[in-house]
């Protein structure tokens, strides 16, 4: 499989972030965005060898779109020249959490996993109780070996423990934060070689997956507010 479609057009629309170069050049842009519904069609199969809950979905309705939202922003280029995807057992919604590819090129594509979204207030408190009653299984699981080799868990946080939470919990650290996430950093060329960058990503998202389930169990329940 090439990606090399992908990082070109990519690469161009961060030169010409601009709506009429979009517009003029929307060929290339149907060419790519096809091929990253392949690649992520090839890797819902693989990620579907060790998590079966995700392959319910067509890759159209896991991506999300290039259009920037420049109301509140600095930036007012209109185009967000990357290609995005979340893979859950719901598909693109951000809970339950799942599998997420960004392909950014500048080195700043990754493969993430975990809560990146901090504004569910109901979220959060479930997954600072779920680690309050569960804070053996969150250590052994940010302890593993394979897991510190690859990742360090990010998110928004808070100066101190919130209130109502104990601040000499062994996880007090971890009960600051909003959101919690993973995010694995994919160099341009490691994305040149589809196949190659495949096996990675599956590699990479089975190490998550321990990671994704614990946050799951803590959202078990857990409905998304109606706009």
């Amino acid at each position: 499989m090439n990606t090399q479609m992908i990082l070109d057009y990519l690469s161009s629309l961060s030169t010409n972030n601009n709506r009429e170069w979009y517009h003029t050049h929307k060929a290339e842009y149907q060419a790519a965005n096809a091929q990253f519904e392949e690649l992520i069609q090839a890797l819902m199969l693989r990620i579907g060898e060790f998590d079966s809950s995700i392959l319910d979905h067509a890759p159209k309705e896991l991506t999300f779109k290039l259009v920037r939202d420049t109301r509140f922003s600095h930036d007012k280029s209109p185009y967000n020249p990357a290609f995005r995807a979340h893979i859950s057992s719901m598909g693109k919604p951000p809970i339950p959490v799942g599998y997420y590819l960004m392909i950014k090129p500048g080195g700043q594509s990754f493969l993430g996993g975990g809560l990146f979204d901090d504004m569910f207030k109901d979220a959060t408190r479930m997954v600072r109780d779920y680690i309050l009653e569960h804070g053996n299984e969150w250590e052994e699981i940010i302890t593993a070996p394979s897991f510190q080799e690859h990742f360090t868990v990010g998110g928004s946080a808070l100066k101190n423990v919130p209130a109502g939470y104990e601040k000499e919990h062994p996880q007090a650290e971890y009960l600051k934060y909003k959101s919690w996430y993973l995010e694995y950093l994919i160099q341009d060329e490691e994305l040149t070689d589809g196949d190659l960058f495949l096996a990675k990503a599956a590699d990479i998202f089975r190490l998550m997956k321990p990671f994704n389930d614990y946050l799951n169990n803590a959202l078990t329940g857990f409905k998304m507010p109606t706009r």
